[in-house]
């Protein structure tokens, strides 16, 4: 499809936030693009609760498009996502988690699902919204598409997910993807921990250091950071 086309189509899209009225719609959606059965409850919540951002992409009054987001606070993290944020963050510092980003397959490929990406991330960038420090999402290992299109909108694999989810019956792995917002910042790495100690070593004075220890640690800390300058070695095997 031209991008004349697909501009002049997104000039025709609405937005408007879901309703109890689409719980019928929406299932039918749902059923078509995910593999996984939510449960009634969590249609009704979608629709209803303040605590979801639930959008809506319309075109001539059909929902062609959806985002839902529940924002919620650090401390009602689910335990495999509880490492998202650095750990000084305090519990009532908010995040947005993605449950479901979906258009309809013959809209696809017109910037729709940006389109919905866009109007959540420019919410949650309000100044309202100055303490939710991180959007993130589960997604099938195997599903390519979504997982490109996340990286082209600056998210990052957070972390690998064996067995999270049950498709009809059978294990299958995931991802958590994250992108950090309002400032977020995410917990340090053995890397982080190791460059800041390089860092404050390498500014202490040798005389307030025995040398020999300082020189010997500063070349270690070296190696670890800069790993590709160290020397290889070769073997030939028949």
């Amino acid at each position: 499809m031209s991008k004349a086309h697909s501009l002049c189509m997104q000039q025709e899209i609405q937005l408007r936030f879901l309703g109890p009225d689409d719980v019928d719609e929406v299932k039918k959606l749902c059923a078509e693009w995910f593999p996984i059965e939510y449960p009634e409850s969590w249609y009704n919540d979608i629709t209803s609760s303040p605590r979801f951002y639930s959008l809506a992409a319309t075109y001539h009054s059909r929902i062609i498009g959806l985002i839902v987001a529940e924002i919620k606070s650090k401390a009602k993290l689910m335990k495999e996502d509880s490492d998202i944020l650095a750990s000084y963050y305090p519990a009532t510092v908010q995040v947005a988690y993605i449950l479901s980003l979906g258009v309809v397959g013959d809209f696809r490929r017109n910037g729709i699902a940006s389109l919905l990406l866009d109007s959540l991330l420019s919410h949650l960038s309000t100044k309202e919204r100055s303490n939710c420090k991180a959007a993130y999402l589960h997604v099938l290992s195997t599903n390519i598409v979504a997982l490109k299109f996340y990286e082209r909108r600056n998210f990052t694999a957070h972390s690998f997910l064996p067995y999270y989810y049950s498709i009809q019956g059978k294990p299958r792995d995931g991802y958590s993807y994250v992108l950090y917002i309002n400032g977020g910042q995410p917990p340090w790495s053995v890397f982080d921990y190791i460059s800041h100690c390089g860092s404050a070593i390498t500014k202490l004075q040798p005389c307030a250091f025995p040398r020999h220890i300082y020189t010997a640690v500063q070349n270690f800390i070296h190696r670890l950071l800069n790993p590709s300058k160290q020397p290889t070695s070769l073997s030939h095997t028949s």
